[in-house]
């Protein structure tokens, strides 16, 4: 099967009409991407809890049709009940069916974290077997060593742990810090997260890597105080946390922060300040890993 893929430019504040116009005259999907991307004009945009996020002001959007649809035709339809200028320029292409299941595990490589600590998806087999190998099976939940503020988080546990720490990772994702904690040394490891699935994923991806790693969600939270804290969430959900993630932090444990944009890390510091001294100890591609000492 085939389908075909119509782009073209709208202002930023017109996104929302025309997307929900062009999938009520039949697109399968419509895709919204920054028009300056891969250019010095490009404006990334990170939709915070609690933030109010813009448009780009020039967006290009991508609708999909099957291939037997005119659908130059439908979006010039869709475009004109939306009062749109129907000289809008269109491009089109053909995306063809594949094995996407098959490219997508392409995408998943094994990732070395450190060179004693590697991230192995499972499908593939392990290139350093005496290395501390996370095997994980990328899916619906955050996590799989690829990301910068994960990559972060990982290095500063290789480097940090060293024997029978208990570990809290508040907002686990698919579970990767607890585990690779517990592999490296670790005598202990929870992992919270609001959404259900990504405890469901946490729990298997624990049980494929043979660790007891424990996953639940904060209602479920036991409290107490653990030796290392460590929380890869966003700049305002961490700002929000600093109360219950201190109190968290046993006197003389350390609490790292992950998720954090450059400007952003004076201000998510300063949440934290009555109770630990959080300062810069990894930059990587622009998000920073705060970390400090409860004292």
């Amino acid at each position: 099967m085939a389908w075909l893929a119509i782009q073209f430019i709208v202002p930023g504040e017109r996104v929302e009409e025309v997307s929900d116009a062009l999938l009520a005259h039949g697109a399968l999907s419509v895709d919204a991407a920054d028009n300056g991307a891969l250019t010095a004009a490009e404006t990334p945009i990170f939709g915070e809890p609690g933030a109010i996020v813009s448009p780009w002001q020039s967006t290009r959007l991508t609708a999909l049709f099957p291939a037997q649809v005119d659908a130059a035709t439908v979006v010039r339809q869709a475009l004109a009940g939306c009062g749109i200028d129907r000289e809008v320029e269109l491009q089109s292409g053909r995306v063809d069916d594949a094995d996407w299941v098959r490219l997508s595990q392409d995408q998943f490589q094994p990732i070395g974290i450190t060179e004693r600590l590697w991230v192995v998806p499972t499908w593939h087999a392990a290139p350093d077997p005496t290395a501390v190998n996370v095997v994980l099976d990328p899916g619906i939940a955050f996590g799989t060593g690829s990301h910068p503020t994960t990559r972060l988080c990982l290095e500063w546990l290789a480097g940090g742990i060293r024997g029978g720490e208990r570990v809290l990772d508040y907002g686990c994702g698919s579970g990767i810090l607890g585990i690779a904690s517990m592999m490296l040394g670790a005598s202990a490891a929870l992992g919270v997260d609001i959404d259900p699935q990504a405890v469901l994923a946490a729990t298997r991806n624990a049980e494929q890597n043979r660790v007891a790693a424990r996953f639940v969600g904060p209602a479920d939270e036991p409290g107490g105080e653990y030796d290392i804290v460590v929380a890869n969430i966003l700049s305002n959900p961490l700002k929000a946390l600093a109360p219950l993630l201190a109190a968290r932090v046993r006197p003389g444990g350390r609490l790292a922060l992950s998720g954090i944009l450059e400007p952003q890390a004076q201000d998510v510091a300063a949440s934290y300040a009555g109770a630990l001294c959080l300062a810069p100890a990894a930059v990587l591609d622009g998000w920073v890993l705060l970390a400090g000492v409860r004292q």
